[in-house]
């Protein structure tokens, strides 16, 4: 498994990064991720949810309009 561990300024392991596709395996395999992946849905506020759902409509309309995600993170990263 590919994993990446995510570290504070101070070197403490704060997380940990899976690749989406091995995410996906482990879903599989152990139902319960699946289960809590949707309680942390149901979770937010409405006001949460109502500006995922504008979000996801507008991409729908114009797909195009999206940002690269490394380009983007490259650009975060310059400006710190």
């Amino acid at each position: 498994m590919a994993l990446q561990f995510i570290h504070d300024s101070n070197g403490n392991t704060t997380g940990v990064f899976i690749p989406i596709e091995q995410w996906q395996e482990l879903k599989i395999k152990y139902t319960d991720l699946q289960n809590e992946e949707a309680s942390n849905i149901d979770n937010l506020a409405d006001w949460q949810k109502k500006i995922i759902n504008e979000r996801l409509e507008e991409y729908r309309k114009n797909p195009g309009t999206g940002s690269d995600f490394d380009k983007s993170i490259d650009d975060i990263e310059k400006g710190l």
